[in-house]
């Protein structure tokens, strides 16, 4: 073979610069991360079971959908994590080469069949289906440096208007922010529910039935009289919305036909539907966005698409907050294509 090229130069120099040209064409074309994808691809289904111990959400919840996920095509193994704050994480590792659009597609369609036996209050929450990296691509910190805008306030914003945008972004995979959202916080006090033999379902239940929006029915709606000129909508109870609407709540009558309301035996406030985070950005109370990039993306034109869309949010800002990226792996990435670069001249 050698012989075969020496005698033939010109020959062997059409085909160097042929594998020269498809290996430049080649470069332009490659996935940009920060590692490579030797992993196989993984799905994540995430649940939320509120106030549950561990065992009760690995009996409750994670058994269940393991049990619906066996017949996925190409699907290895399946490891969970049932946490004590309620949290079920079940990752499925497929074989290398499976779509991972693919996956996920079949993970939701089995999913189906596993949601109708999980607890109420895990369907209220949602379970969710990813696919993304292991590791955070950025972490976007929301602080306030005036101190204008507290801690709850800030990761209400990012929760409302800040993790959906960015998470439409292409090439993102997940967005996990560090806070919650504007909730009703209410403290039910033990001793008082006693004393007026009550139990926090009774509470519970309470707060169902007269928190829901109830829509009656229309006035003068089809098929209407002859002559009707007026079509009205009419709604006989609306959402609460403030803390007093709720400590008025109505529990139950006592013997001496007294009223026990929720006020008589809970303390009412807004807080956050999550306190699992403290986050700090430079000493200042903050929230966070972690971005995780989607599975054969790349990961200089996802920073720049995020940033590209920060700038655009950045216009809708409350007066007092600022946004900037506390962890960031693309200045790493960048670095590695120069290398490359250098070692192909």
């Amino acid at each position: 073979m050698a012989q075969f090229f020496i005698h033939r130069p010109i020959f062997a120099w059409v085909i160097a610069l042929v594998i020269m040209l498809a290996g430049i064409l080649t470069l332009t074309k490659m996935p940009v991360a920060q590692y490579p994808t030797i992993a196989p691809p993984t799905v994540t289904i995430s649940a939320t079971y509120p106030g549950a111990s561990a065992e009760t959400v690995e009996n409750t919840v994670t058994q269940i959908i393991e049990q619906q996920m066996n017949g996925l095509d190409g699907l290895r193994y399946i490891s969970s994590n049932s946490a004590g704050n309620g949290q079920a994480s079940i990752n499925l590792n497929f074989e290398q080469g499976i779509d991972p659009d693919i996956a996920q597609v079949q993970v939701q369609n089995k999913l189906q069949s596993a949601t109708a036996l999980l607890p109420e209050d895990v369907q209220r929450q949602g379970v969710r289906v990813t696919k993304s990296g292991a590791s955070f691509m950025q972490v976007v910190a929301f602080y306030s440096p005036d101190g204008s805008l507290s801690a709850s306030d800030i990761k209400d914003y990012v929760n409302s208007n800040i993790s959906e945008p960015l998470s439409r972004v292409a090439g993102v995979g997940e967005v996990t922010v560090f806070g919650g959202s504007y909730a009703m916080r209410i403290w039910l006090d033990p001793a008082k529910l006693t004393s007026f033999n009550l139990t926090p379902s009774d509470v519970a239940a309470a707060i169902r039935s007269q928190n829901a929006q109830v829509a009656v029915g229309q006035l003068g709606g089809a098929p209407a009289v002859q002559g009707q000129i007026l079509n009205a909508t009419v709604n006989a109870q609306s959402m609460l919305q403030t803390p007093e609407q709720f400590r008025n709540i109505f529990l139950k009558n006592t013997a001496d036909g007294a009223q026990v309301r929720l006020s008589d035996v809970a303390r009412v406030e807004l807080g956050s539907d999550n306190y699992q985070f403290d986050s700090k950005f430079n000493g200042n109370p903050a929230g966070g966005v972690a971005i995780k990039l989607a599975t054969g993306a790349n990961a200089l034109d996802t920073a720049a698409a995020v940033e590209k869309r920060l700038s655009e949010l950045r216009n809708n800002y409350p007066s007092g907050l600022k946004d900037k990226l506390a962890y960031d792996t693309t200045p790493f990435i960048k670095l590695s294509i120069e290398s490359v670069v250098h070692t192909l001249i």
